[in-house]
């Protein structure tokens, strides 16, 4: 018997529900801060958010210190009680190790909202990695990342039921490439699904999967996420499905036309939809996964941003009006995350 393993508990899977596979309750990236270039917006960066400076956070929004960040336990309580109104009912945390993930915060949410949450595993990109990371071996890492799958993380009995999501650069930093290898040798032990944040690079996903695959990892049960910042180009993203992971389209309600992190131009909602109908009439529609991706305080309702109900209550319509019908929509919500996070019970 297959079961969903919740930070609150194992749970059937049948009790899945509407589920946003990629998202963040609780994080912190402080670690990537910068500064603005023009000495006239040091004020604006050491200020909270505010409704005054909004349009230039949406702009600037990695050099607003107080942005980057979700630790307010009863605010994202009430941003997720959105969510279940809308008919939500779990959501996958995948905020690493090593930049803020907290067991007990989850936990707490968890109980608060009566959502499933299901927490990851493992470690970020190579510029927020602990110190210490580089001299751990593959063993020792991915036995960490089995602990906190079997055990419990951070000395409690708060379990992860995903690995993930993994940092990935482009290129590849050796770092990044040991703990890739030591998911993949824990997602063997486990059989569990593997979420990736890879380069922000189209040739990324293909290495990192071949990757997995060396180390004795299962490409079927992995997620490859932020396709909505790596594929430009439908051509692309249908030779990548052909490989069989799963294809993630995580950030939902992001249209900022000012990506910070590369030369990107975002796609609109429209575009992500565009781009999962012409996978569905490919016959990936059991592939397919979305989210929000929130991890900065200028997404939530209350700062003016989209929130986590979101998909549920704009782009769900939007995609019966564009041409998807209710099955393939249960498909992608509820379907496929059952199939994508379901662990077999022996592990219990």
């Amino acid at each position: 018997m297959d079961i969903i393993r919740t930070v609150s508990g194992d749970i059937e899977i049948e009790k899945i529900g509407k589920t946003l596979c990629h998202e963040h309750l609780r994080i912190d990236l402080k670690k990537i801060f910068q500064e603005p270039d023009d000495k006239n917006d040091y004020e604006k960066a050491y200020s909270q958010v505010t409704l005054e400076n909004l349009g230039w956070i949406r702009a600037n929004y990695i050099k607003n210190l107080d942005n980057l960040g979700l630790y307010e336990e009863k605010l994202i309580v009430d941003e997720l009680l959105l969510f279940k109104e809308s008919g939500g009912r779990t959501l996958v945390e995948v905020t690493p190790v090593d930049i803020g993930r907290d067991p007990n915060t989850l936990f707490n949410i968890s109980k608060s909202t009566g959502l499933n949450v299901i927490m990851g595993s493992g470690y970020y990109v190579y510029g927020t990695h602990p110190p210490n990371l580089k001299e751990r071996s593959v063993e020792n890492i991915a036995e960490e990342i089995v602990n906190d799958i079997l055990i419990g993380a951070n000395g409690t009995n708060i379990k992860s039921g995903i690995i993930g999501e993994i940092g990935c650069s482009w290129p590849l930093h050796e770092d990044e490439k040991k703990v890739l290898i030591a998911a993949s040798k824990a997602q063997k032990e486990i059989g569990c699904a593997l979420t990736i944040h890879p380069g922000r690079h189209h040739e990324a996903p293909i290495e990192i999967l071949e990757i997995i695959d060396k180390a004795g990892g299962s490409i079927s049960r992995t997620i490859m996420g932020h396709i909505d910042r790596t594929f430009s180009t439908i051509d692309r993203l249908l030779e990548f499905s052909k490989n069989g992971s799963y294809i993630e389209f995580d950030m939902f309600g992001l249209e900022s036309a000012y990506y910070p992190f590369a030369d990107v131009d975002m796609p609109n909602d429209g575009k992500r939809i565009e781009f999962i109908i012409n996978l569905i009439d490919h016959g990936y529609l059991k592939k397919i996964l979305v989210s929000h991706d929130i991890a900065f305080k200028h997404s939530l309702v209350k700062y003016g941003g989209f929130g986590y109900a979101h998909i549920l209550k704009n782009a769900v319509p939007k995609m019966l009006k564009n041409g998807l019908n209710k099955n393939m929509i249960n498909t992608i919500l509820e379907e496929n995350p059952k199939n994508a996070l379901k662990i077999n019970n022996c592990f219990k």
